[in-house]
C-alpha cells in the first residue's frame, strides 16, 4: 500500500501472515529491508487477508482509520530512514534504536526508552524522575498512548488529574516538562507532526509554582543550632543541616559523600554533582573549615575511618547508582522531618534541607558580602545567576515586611 526506496533501503507497509492473532487476524506492519535483512515495526492494526486486499479501495470509516494509522506509522519510519541516509549512518540496528526512542508513536514506550538510557548512564536521580512521571501517566490513561493523542486538552486534563492527586504546581510543571521532552523527541524522529505540537501560547502552557523553600535569618539559624529535644537523632540531623549551611549550602548527597581526603590546609574542596554532568568546565567549590565544621565531623563521623572512606556512615562506596540515590533520599527525608519538628517547636516557618543553601547565600548578602564571592561559593556560572537567585528571597522578605504594615490583629 505504501512503499519507499532510496540507496538500497526499502520501506513498505505489509500484512504479516506468518502468525494470526486469537481473532484470526494478521498484524499490519512496516517492513524495512536493507542488504537482504529485514526489520518489522507494528502499526497497531490487524486485518484478515481479504480485508487487506480490498483496503485501498474500501470507503468505510473503519477502513479510513486503518489506512490513516498505517500512513502515520509508515511516514514516521520513513522520516527516520531518510534522516539516517542523509547522515550517512544507516543501519538496521541503529534504526531499531531510533524507532525505539520515538516509540513507534507511543508516549509510554518513549518514556521507557529514556529510562533505559538513563539507567545505562547511571543517572539514578533523573531515571527516578522519569519513572515517577511514567507511573503517573499510566495511572491516568494506561499504556500505548499515541503521540497524536497528546493534545492541549489531554495535557489540561492530565494537569487537573495531577492537582486532584494533591501534587503542587511546581511538581506538575516538572512532570509536564518531561512529557514535553518526549514530544520533542517524537517530532524529531517523525512520530508526531510539528503542526500537532501541543505546547505554547494558545495551546497548553506549563504551569510554574513558587517553591516553598525559604532563607532563614541569622537569629533563627542560631535558635535552630541551639535547639534540642534530648534525642540523639534530632541533634544528628540538625547538625547535618547546619553543616550543609556552613559548607556553602552543599547538597546533602555531596555532603554525605565527603571524605577526609577532600580536606587540606584548612579548606575542603568538592565538585557539585548536580552540575558536573551539564558543564564542560568543572568548577571546584571551596569552603573554609571552621571550628563548628570540625566539631560536627568529630561528633558524627565514622570512628577510625581511612582518608578515602566516607566521613559519614551512610554510603559504603559499593552501591549502584539507584541504591545510592535511595540512601541519599532517605537521609534528606529524615533531615526534613526533623527540621519540620524544630520549626514547629521554635514557631518559625517550616523549612527543608534546601533552605541551608538559600540561607547561606542570603545571610552573606545581608551581611554585606560581595555578590561575586557568593556566586563563586555557590558554584553559579555567573554573577547574574546569583543575583537572580538572591532577588527571589529578598522579594520574599519585602513581601513579608509589607504585610506587617497591615497586621492589625496583633498588639491592638
Amino acid at each position: 500500500m505504501f512503499n519507499y526506496s532510496q540507496d538500497g533501503v526499502t520501506v513498505a507497509s505489509m500484512l504479516d501472515t506468518r502468525k494470526a492473532n486469537k481473532d484470526k487476524l494478521f498484524p499490519i506492519k512496516i517492513r524495512v529491508t536493507y542488504r537482504r535483512e529485514r526489520k518489522y515495526y507494528s502499526t497497531g492494526k490487524a486485518i484478515d487477508e481479504k480485508g487487506w486486499a480490498s483496503l485501498p479501495n474500501t470507503r468505510t470509516k473503519s477502513a479510513a482509520e486503518t489506512r490513516e494509522a498505517i500512513q502515520d506509522s509508515f511516514d514516521a519510519i520513513k522520516k527516520i530512514v531518510v534522516g539516517m541516509i542523509k547522515e550517512g549512518a544507516f543501519g538496521l540496528d541503529v534504526l531499531d534504536v531510533r524507532v525505539g526512542r520515538s516509540a513507534s508513536g507511543t508516549l509510554d514506550q518513549a518514556f521507557q526508552s529514556k529510562i533505559d538510557d538513563l539507567n545505562a548512564e547511571s543517572r539514578a536521580g533523573t531515571e527516578m524522575y522519569y519513572k515517577n512521571v511514567l507511573s503517573s501517566i499510566t495511572k491516568f490513561r494506561g499504556n500505548s498512548i499515541k503521540f497524536h493523542s497528546i493534545t492541549p486538552d489531554w495535557l489540561k486534563n492530565y494537569e487537573k488529574w495531577l492537582l486532584e492527586a494533591k501534587l503542587s504546581y511546581s511538581t506538575v510543571g516538572m512532570y509536564m516538562r518531561a512529557v514535553r521532552a518526549m514530544v520533542n523527541v517524537a517530532i524529531k524522529d517523525g512520530s508526531m507532526k510539528q503542526s500537532d505540537y501541543p505546547f505554547g501560547p494558545g495551546k497548553y502552557v506549563i504551569p510554574t509554582g513558587d517553591s516553598r523553600s525559604i532563607a532563614l535569618k541569622l537569629s533563627d539559624i542560631k535558635r535552630v543550632v541551639d535547639y534540642t529535644d534530648g534525642l540523639e537523632t534530632t541533634e544528628r540531623y540538625r547538625d547535618l543541616w547546619f553543616l550543609s549551611y556552613l559548607l556553602n549550602g552543599i547538597n546533602i548527597g555531596d555532603l554525605i559523600k565527603l571524605k577526609d581526603s577532600k580536606f587540606w590546609n584548612g579548606e575542603v574542596r568538592w565538585y557539585r554533582t548536580k552540575t558536573i554532568r551539564t558543564t564542560n568546565k568543572k568548577k571546584e567549590l571551596i569552603a573554609v573549615v571552621t571550628p563548628e565544621i570540625t566539631a560536627i565531623i568529630d561528633r558524627w563521623g565514622v570512628p577510625g575511618r581511612k582518608r578515602e572512606d566516607y566521613i559519614f556512615p551512610y554510603l559504603k562506596g559499593k552501591e549502584t547508582a539507584m541504591e545510592e540515590k535511595l540512601i541519599i533520599q532517605g537521609v534528606v527525608k529524615r533531615i526534613n522531618k526533623k527540621m519540620k519538628l524544630i520549626a514547629k517547636a521554635l514557631e518559625i516557618p517550616e523549612f527543608t534541607s534546601y533552605a541551608a543553601r538559600h540561607s547561606f547565600a542570603t545571610v552573606l548578602k545581608r551581611s554585606g558580602a560581595n555578590v561575586a564571592y557568593i556566586s563563586e561559593a555557590l558554584g553559579h556560572p555567573d554573577v547574574k545567576t546569583t543575583e537572580s537567585y538572591l532577588d527571589k528571597f529578598e522579594n520574599e522578605e519585602r513581601l513579608k515586611n509589607a504585610q506587617l504594615l497591615t497586621n492589625f490583629k496583633t498588639n491592638g
